[in-house]
């Protein structure tokens, strides 16, 4: 039994992001694909499957860099948000921290506190959380253009993602406070007081690196398909649970999704490329249809866009708050294709 658990532990230091095939827009067979993480990849460890149907990640050759999740546009490669966003959430308390603010740090940084293996996997969701909580936050990195793990541009990368982040907090009237800069010697003797449940994880994991200065990792599990919250990825629930303070009723929120005009002919293209069923067919007693759209769950990917035959959608890019409370009613027809 204790083997069991030691290696379910062990396999917790796993480096690879998980790929939920049905998110993904080759899998999808998404009109035009997407090979995001492919061309994003530093280390060529993302290949195209067999048609290009698919991709494939050489664990040998990743290096847990992140980068890839940060690029794709429908969540279908992940990484578990939450140990992270625990930690920025636990250094709110001064007493958790030595320094006047909350950090995330390269591993090859050589700053204390608490670590990623790369900061390519810092992604907008964790950034507005971090604003939601009032915590202000530097991402400190290394020396990205000599480092094995990640690639040269991620300062740059990290930039475009506080840019996101910022937008999505700007009807908060809250803007998170995040600094991005490179590791001074001072930042040597930050440190992090770990909570008993995070110190139990990271004390089985594989690796060297001291305690206070590692963000325990655990897997995610497979999604289960038979339930829709499980369909919507971390990220983008936890930008959806970043809203806070509540934006006014007549915030504009940035978060773009679909719109369906009158030239749309009922067909069930849309909902069949969508890569998190944010859009649904609703079939009514009388044959018609109710085309339904969850605001929450839309990644914003557009694969229904690009995919519609008459080409009736159109990207929508702001909504009140009010949109993200039911399903939003995007068509109403009394026939079906």
């Amino acid at each position: 039994m204790l083997q069991g658990v030691l290696a379910r532990l062990d396999d917790a230091g796993n480096h690879v992001p998980r790929f939920t095939a049905p998110r993904c827009l080759l899998e999808r067979q998404a009109v035009g694909g997407c090979d995001a993480c492919h061309a994003t990849c530093p280390h060529d460890a993302i290949s195209l499957g067999m048609l290009g149907s698919s991709i494939q990640i050489d664990p040998d050759l990743c290096t847990g860099c992140g980068l890839c999740v940060q690029v794709c546009p429908s969540g279908a490669l992940e990484y578990n948000l939450e140990p992270a966003l625990q930690s920025v959430r636990d250094q709110q308390d001064p007493a958790q921290r030595a320094a006047p603010d909350a950090s995330l740090t390269c591993a090859r940084s050589g700053a204390g506190g608490p670590s990623l293996p790369c900061l390519g996997r810092v992604t907008p969701a964790l950034l507005s959380a971090a604003g939601a909580w009032g915590a202000p936050l530097a991402l400190i990195h290394g020396d990205c253009a000599a480092c094995p793990v990640g690639a040269p541009d991620v300062p740059e990368r990290l930039a475009r993602v506080l840019d996101t982040a910022q937008d999505l907090r700007a009807p908060t009237g809250k803007p998170a406070q995040v600094t991005i800069r490179p590791a001074t010697a001072d930042d040597a003797r930050r440190s992090l007081t770990v909570s008993r449940r995070g110190a139990f994880g990271a004390l089985f994991r594989a690796g060297k690196q001291h305690l206070a200065q590692s963000i325990p990792e655990s897997p995610l599990p497979f999604v289960d398909w038979s339930v829709p919250e499980d369909r919507t990825p971390q990220e983008w629930t936890w930008r959806a649970r970043s809203l806070k303070p509540t934006p006014p009723d007549d915030a504009a929120i940035p978060w773009p999704a679909p719109l369906v005009d009158d030239t749309c002919i009922d067909c069930p293209v849309c909902a069949n490329v969508c890569p998190t069923d944010a859009i649904t067919r609703d079939l009514q007693p009388d044959g018609g249809v109710h085309l339904l759209l969850n605001l929450s769950a839309c990644t914003g990917c557009m694969a229904c866009l690009h995919s519609c035959p008459p080409q009736a959608i159109h990207a929508q890019t702001h909504w009140r708050p009010a949109a993200f409370s039911a399903p939003l009613l995007l068509r109403e027809s009394d026939s079906v294709m």
